[in-house]
């Protein structure tokens, strides 16, 4: 009788190496926390009473919706609750070590909105529509801002110089567009400045190697410094010829903008918005879906095998860069053609800096850039509304508000991201 050899099976390797274990972020859960105390103690410790109404159409809608009134103390008190919920869920999230999901976060700050603007506007009537079309409107330099900071850092080249662009924008347009008598000639103008500044950084950072930092912040210090003194020598003694150049004002597009609460906000802005629409669709679609796009972030990636591959670094980034002067000078031209119809000095307030912080806050996409560039502009046109309808808030705090939301966007909610590897590295060919 033949019997068979046993069968043996190998025991699996025995490994002494430790399990990797994921290590989440406690950022976003401790963050919607403070956001949910600080609600709540506002609540709290505020003396607000009376009804809050929302009201939601305007005038021109083809459909008039009604308005919307709430409780304003007992609709604040939901939101913290709820408030409470989805900080539960992120900390439960957090300890099962699972990231807090971005719709979660969305749900967050809608409510924690609507709650603070109950409780901020109780006993008045807060115009929706036109808090979210200044919002809108006031994004406008930072979404032109982020595009070139995207295409910029997207081909590894730092653009902090983008309030340098914004504000030489500015200028020019109104310099040119007071001296051709024509708007859109002020906005190829300003296009034309970002563009010098932008040549004037590549020429510093991609063909001397100086730090890409520190050329960023001089040219920004620079611009101030070059427009400031024009405007006081040129621009003021001449104001009528020099400094008076024609507004783009709101155009109305047919029918959409007669669409209740969307046709206000998307369709009833000035030329120059339609225009920032455009900008948007064209960098993303050129930036991933077409051979220059492809070209420009293999040389923000690995610029090395990009050359190996016959692309020509150098000429890509010194083409890209002027790209990105170019669109964030268009930027510019908002403050001089549409907000007002005139340059004073340091009129950007900064405003660079926030469409930087746009662009971490994006992951270094052109649409997710953008999104957070309107939700900056958001918050600074809801301190302006709310002076307006006299909320008892304090102005100094509506005032930090923009830059309170920068802060906390980039700190906590922007989650983990990479920018493009090359970004700021010098490129030395051989």
């Amino acid at each position: 009788m033949s019997t068979s050899a046993p069968t043996t099976t190998n025991p699996a390797p025995v490994s002494d190496e430790p399990p990797v274990i994921a290590v989440v972020s406690k950022k976003t859960p401790v963050i919607l926390a403070v956001v949910t105390v600080a609600l709540a103690a506002a609540v709290a410790l505020g003396s607000q009473s009376g009804d809050t109404t929302f009201r939601i159409a305007t005038r021109n809608d083809f459909a008039q919706i009604p308005d919307l009134t709430v409780p304003a103390v007992a609709t604040a008190w939901v939101a913290v609750a709820l408030l409470a919920l989805c900080t539960a869920e992120s900390v439960r999230r957090y300890l099962a070590r699972a990231r807090t999901p971005l719709w979660l976060v969305a749900v967050f700050g809608v409510i924690a909105m609507v709650g603070f603007l109950a409780w901020a506007a109780a006993g008045a009537t807060l115009p929706v529509v036109g808090l979210l079309a200044g919002g809108l409107a006031l994004a406008v330099p930072l979404v032109f801002g982020a595009l070139g900071g995207v295409l910029g850092e997207r081909v590894g080249v730092v653009n902090i110089a983008i309030d340098g662009q914004l504000l030489a924008g500015a200028f020019a347009a109104a310099l040119i567009g007071s001296v051709a008598g024509s708007a859109w000639v002020g906005v190829l103008g300003a296009m034309a400045a970002g563009a010098l500044v932008a040549l004037i950084l590549g020429v510093f950072a991609i063909s001397y190697f100086v730090d890409q930092v520190i050329v960023g912040v001089v040219l920004n210090v620079l611009i101030v410094g070059l427009t400031s003194f024009m405007f006081s020598q040129v621009l003021a003694p001449n104001a009528a010829d020099l400094n008076a150049p024609p507004r783009l004002g709101p155009v109305t597009v047919p029918v959409l903008g007669d669409i209740p609460v969307i046709g206000p906000i998307l369709f009833r802005q000035s030329a120059l918005v339609y225009l920032l629409y455009v900008a948007v669709a064209l960098v993303t679609w050129a930036l991933y879906r077409t051979k220059w796009g492809l070209r420009v972030r293999a040389v923000g990636e690995h610029p090395k095998a990009a050359d190996t591959v016959g692309i020509n670094v150098i000429r890509t980034r010194y083409r890209t860069v002027l790209v990105a002067g170019a669109i964030a000078g268009a930027g510019g031209a908002f403050y001089t053609l549409v907000s007002v119809s005139q340059f004073n000095r340091e009129m950007t307030g900064g405003a660079g800096y926030i469409a930087l912080a746009a662009v971490i806050f994006g992951k270094w996409d052109p649409i997710r850039a953008t999104l957070a560039a309107l939700l900056f502009g958001f918050a600074s046109n809801l301190q302006g509304v709310l002076s307006v309808i006299g909320s008892p808030v304090p102005s100094e705090f509506m005032l930090m508000l923009p830059y309170v939301v920068t802060v906390f966007a980039v700190a906590g909610l922007v989650g983990q991201s990479r920018a493009p590897a090359a970004s700021g590295v010098p490129y030395r060919k051989g």
